[in-house]
């Protein structure tokens, strides 16, 4: 007889057991090697980035795999919002799905059907072939598989942020992270995603996720402004990367041991 298996824990879950805002790091070298490093370390989750790092359905497997054994959640962001592949990620076993460029209602009700089952949504059934099923080793999967996923939008617009108390309403939208970075550029304030007039809207959808009930993150590498939007509300936030730990940390050392190179100042996070 085959093994009886229950669903893992949500990220939502995960804010409520732990009763304080979650500490999280984004994985972008699309390593396996790398994510389980980053899971294992004691982080309360991770975000694997399918939107800006070489990730596809096989490597995010094989991180999949890699994380599956630690305690930390597990976020992976697809690159855009769309069915096919929504349906492709949640039959690998992303439970917690982070959806980029939600702009409108509409877009986030189109996220919202995209992670469902006929008759409420669209997702394609294929449960038996699907490892987010453990190929129908999780009894009863096809009727509770909604209840399985977190759905998350990511509000990282001028429109977005004007529309946010519409968005946080819709109803299959489980939290929203908000996008300091792609904010400020849209607002014409590239590079400054810790301006005053960023981290205010960044600020009012943290209020206004509060406001519908529901959770909120948002990113910020700074770790004094990361503790400012965790006192303010944050229910998770990012506060670095494997990517730029590498980078910084590379450079420190050779700074450490060789001098400074006399390149520029590296800008961004």
């Amino acid at each position: 007889m085959p093994v009886r298996l229950a669903p893992r824990e949500t990220l939502l879950q995960h804010i409520d057991r732990e009763g304080r805002s979650l500490v999280g790091m984004w994985v972008c070298s699309a390593s396996p090697l790398v994510a389980e490093i980053c899971a294992s370390s004691g982080i309360d989750y991770t975000l694997i980035d399918a939107e800006h790092s070489p990730n596809d359905l096989s490597t995010l497997l094989g991180q999949l795999h890699a994380v599956q054994a630690y305690p930390a959640s597990t976020i992976v962001r697809v690159p855009i919002n769309d069915e096919r592949l929504i349906k492709q990620y949640l039959d690998l076993g992303v439970i917690n799905l982070l959806v980029p460029m939600v702009h409108t209602v509409q877009e986030a009700r189109l996220a919202a059907q995209r992670v469902k089952y006929p008759d409420e949504g669209v997702r394609g059934v294929g449960s038996a072939l699907a490892r987010a099923s453990m190929w129908n080793r999780i009894p009863n999967y096809l009727n509770r598989a909604r209840q399985t996923i977190n759905l998350i939008v990511q509000i990282e617009s001028g429109r977005a942020v004007d529309a946010v108390e519409d968005i946080v309403a819709v109803d299959g939208v489980d939290a929203i992270f908000v996008g300091p970075a792609d904010l400020a550029a849209d607002l014409g304030m590239i590079g400054q995603a810790e301006a005053p007039e960023v981290k205010s809207r960044v600020k009012h959808c943290i209020e206004a996720a509060k406001a519908a009930g529901k959770r909120v993150g948002t990113n910020a590498f700074n770790p004094a402004v990361a503790r400012e939007y965790m006192d303010y509300g944050a229910d998770f936030v990012l506060v670095n990367a494997d990517v730029t730990i590498l980078a910084r940390g590379s450079e420190k050392l050779v700074a450490d041991f060789i001098g400074d190179s006399g390149g520029p100042t590296p800008a961004g996070y």
